[in-house]
């Protein structure tokens, strides 16, 4: 009787473990799905806001009347709300400096 209870629960092991090896598939493929969905529309927002990009840059001039290039300036959205037009190499040396200040708090 002894082992046939040890069998018993052996089997009930088994088909319990087979229950879950069936629901973390299902769970898996869910997630597969929705993470493509999430990429899909990662890309999307990415292919939108790049042709925003272009536009205000296809929009905007200099002093003199002339366009701006979008190769040598960057939009920056300050968390005011202001939007200014940057050159690119102030941006790169600004977030090196900001870089070593979060390494020097780490």
């Amino acid at each position: 009787v002894a082992a046939q209870n040890c069998r018993k629960r052996k089997l009930n092991a088994i088909l319990n473990l087979e229950e879950d090896v069936c629901n973390l598939q299902t769970q898996k493929e869910s997630l597969k799905k929705e993470h493509s969905q999430h990429s899909r529309s990662i890309s999307r927002m990415k292919q939108k806001l790049n042709n925003l990009y272009r536009d205000i840059f296809s929009r905007l001039r200099d002093d003199q009347g002339r366009p701006v290039n979008p190769c040598q300036y960057v939009i920056h959205c300050s968390s005011e709300g202001s939007i200014f037009i940057i050159p690119k190499h102030l941006v790169k040396s600004e977030q090196k400096q900001d870089n070593a200040k979060e390494q020097k708090q780490q």
